[in-house]
């Protein structure tokens, strides 16, 4: 769609962000998820809804099943050496504990499962309202951005405090907003 002045056009070119993209998708944020050895595993976007957050995840050469997924605190991906923990722990800005399963959880940070199939591939896109892209206090592009963690064993959305999902074999690093 190109925005030339013929009749309906304008008003479109006006309700449409960047000309053919919804104010959401021109929001969006894109990071690479990284595995502990550097590799890009693919990439997770971050698109901002009226009451919350779409997140695409399209990634590759992780273990076949279920695997763990949750929003951490920090948007730093930069200590694979250490498993990734300089992303902190989930965003829980609430204090609840962890879990969908947890009569008295979620945490904002709490996601399904990853499920990767056979080839390695996982494609998912999912919506969470528990967390917004800027503002409140679950955003995920505050003033140290967030990180979106995948885990090398499934959630059992219950144990504490991240579902027993073990190691952290997937980051991506949310960047803070520019100010």
């Amino acid at each position: 769609m190109n925005c030339t002045p013929k009749a309906v056009l304008p008003i479109l070119c006006l309700a449409l962000a960047a000309c053919g993209q919804a104010k959401g998708a021109a929001d969006a944020v894109e990071a690479e998820i990284f595995n502990p050895a550097g590799v890009v595993l693919g990439t997770a976007r971050f698109e901002p809804a009226t009451h919350g957050v779409i997140i695409t995840i399209s990634a590759q050469y992780l273990e076949p099943g279920k695997h763990g997924m949750h929003l951490h605190q920090v948007g730093n991906c930069n200590d694979p050496n250490a498993g990734f923990t300089a992303s902190g722990g989930h965003i829980a800005p609430s204090g609840k504990p962890h879990g969908f399963r947890n009569e008295k959880g979620p945490h904002e940070g709490d996601l399904p499962n990853l499920v990767v199939g056979e080839d390695g591939t996982a494609r998912v896109e999912l919506y969470t309202d528990m967390v917004t892209m800027k503002e409140g206090v679950a955003a995920l592009r505050d003033a140290d951005g967030s990180a979106l963690v995948i885990h090398e064993k499934p959630d059992d959305y219950n144990s504490q405090p991240i579902g027993g999902a073990g190691a952290r074999v997937g980051c991506a690093a949310i960047p803070a907003a520019k100010k």
